[in-house]
């Protein structure tokens, strides 16, 4: 089997099923004594001539589920291979963006590897199994055993099992991968782990956003990228360094300047889940750790307002003053807590979820904080290493508005282009604020009337800034006035 045609395997291997079923239909004729006797040799002659091997892959390996089942199954079922089977079956799971093929009961095919071919058989059958029920099914009830054998030439042997059966179980991932509904996660409270059997909850993640309708400085844009490509690619790098395969990113600038939307982006174009951590919920430092064993691997584990979770600012216990500042960092102290809060979450628990030696329990992570006040966030939650990249989330420029008007209008150009790079040079505008100006009310079509509207909102804008600081200068003068007016009442009380 291999070098030869596919058809020839097939061939022989139905001549040698032909006598082995003569074999056993003359065995009923024969006596029991003699046919001991027999079988033994039989089996001897056949091992000695037969030049085969079967491995067989049960579904359910001692009640537990096998995951290579699932990945040969996955791999036999796709485009390259499975289509050469006549009887297929079809299934659309809830984890799956597209129908899903496996191999009908009995039915086979040939595969090729390296210029060897492989036999698969898909096997069914049912069993009786009256010791325990088995995947929800009460006892005594008739279930299936499921379970892929795959027959080659006994030459090849060290061929399967050091790289072919590598090939299929791996190829089978991928496909998995790619085929899988990506989800958006949130952690559950600890009292509900038990009622609702897992400490995730989970809908289908369908978030549009993407890096080519993001409003961004391109440069930027690119440099984000760049690094994204880098990292999904740094598998043996990660492992010659010494490092857990992850990368830390701190978005960090005022609200309304897309930083949940870049999350989103950065999802769709590595492909990962997301899970959305909210740490008021976890109760302590083991309770965190267990959430993130619970993650799965190509995933983003996102802390979002990471300034107002809980208090990670820098305040903490006074230690002793022998202490270096930069030990104070490092310490795995326990962090001041507020005396009414529920939470034991500490800040060492948290730099520990972050890159502790429990961060290795999972490969091909991103951790994503995001915060409005970079500068109430500990330095030692931030420093590079922890969060390897620092994005400011700037307001709304020239490069990025283009983008937003190609989106929303699709116009690449337009004369009042020149007054819009002026506003948008001199004044802070969020790119929030930009989308809702470029987005039409009435007419879809009239993109001139929606870039009037941004120049006039941002014209609005500034007028109101302008007031707004005037009120604010007056405002400061009068409580002057009044601190020197009540200061000298003071003193005059005393004399």
């Amino acid at each position: 089997m291999g070098d030869g045609d596919s058809s020839t395997f097939g061939e022989q291997f139905s001549r040698l099923a032909g006598i082995m079923f003569i074999w056993s239909t003359i065995q009923q004729l024969i006596p029991q004594s003699v046919r001991l006797f027999l079988d033994k040799l039989w089996s001897k002659l056949f091992g000695f001539y037969y030049p085969y091997v079967h491995i067989t892959f049960h579904e359910y390996t001692k009640g537990i589920y096998n995951d290579a089942y699932t990945s040969i199954a996955t791999y036999l079922g796709s485009t390259h291979s499975g289509m050469q089977s006549t009887y297929l079956t079809g299934d659309k799971s809830e984890d799956s963006k597209s129908l899903i093929l496996n191999l009908d009961e009995g039915q086979e095919i040939i595969d090729e590897f390296n210029g060897v071919h492989f036999l698969w058989r898909a096997c069914k059958e049912k069993v009786e199994d009256n010791s325990s029920s088995r995947r929800g099914i009460m006892s005594g009830i008739p279930q299936e055993k499921n379970s892929y054998v795959l027959v080659f030439h006994k030459k090849y042997r060290d061929m399967v099992t050091k790289t072919y059966l590598d090939h299929v179980i791996q190829g089978g991932k991928e496909i998995e991968l790619n085929n899988r509904q990506r989800k958006l996660y949130t952690n559950r409270s600890s009292e509900d782990w038990f009622w609702f059997g897992g400490k995730w909850n989970y809908i289908n993640f369908h978030h549009p956003a993407t890096f080519d309708t993001l409003a961004m400085d391109p440069l930027k844009k690119q440099e984000i990228i760049s690094d994204l490509d880098a990292f999904k690619k740094g598998k043996a790098y990660y492992t010659k360094i010494g490092k857990a395969w992850k990368r830390g990113y701190l978005l960090h600038g005022p609200p309304g300047t897309g930083k949940s939307t870049m999350i989103a982006a950065i999802a769709n174009y590595m492909e990962y889940d997301i899970y959305d951590l909210e740490l008021t919920s976890v109760i302590n430092n083991s309770e965190l750790k267990q959430l993130l064993i619970d993650t799965r691997s190509k995933s983003i584990i996102v802390i979002e307002d990471i300034d107002c979770s809980i208090d990670l600012t820098g305040k903490r216990k006074k230690k002793e003053a022998s202490k270096s500042e930069e030990e104070e960092m490092e310490s795995g102290q326990e962090d001041k807590i507020d005396k009414d809060s529920k939470s034991k979450l500490t800040l060492s628990g948290v730099l520990n979820f972050i890159d502790g030696i429990w961060s290795a329990c999972g490969q091909e992570r991103i951790i994503i904080f995001t915060t409005n006040h970079v500068d109430k966030l500990d330095p030692a939650l931030i420093r590079r290493g922890r969060m390897d990249m620092h994005i400011e989330m700037s307001y709304c420029k020239f490069e990025a508005f283009k983008i937003l008007a190609k989106n929303y209008l699709d116009i690449d150009s337009h004369p009042l282009y020149g007054d819009i790079r002026q506003l948008l040079e001199g004044n802070d505008v969020r790119p929030c604020d930009v989308a809702e100006n470029l987005m039409p009310k009435t007419n879809p079509g009239d993109g001139e009337q929606c870039l009037r509207n941004l120049i006039q909102a941002i014209n609005a804008a500034k007028e109101e800034t302008r007031v707004r600081g005037k009120r604010g200068t007056l405002a400061k003068r009068l409580k002057e006035t009044f601190l020197s007016k009540s200061t000298f009442k003071k003193s005059a009380t005393k004399v």
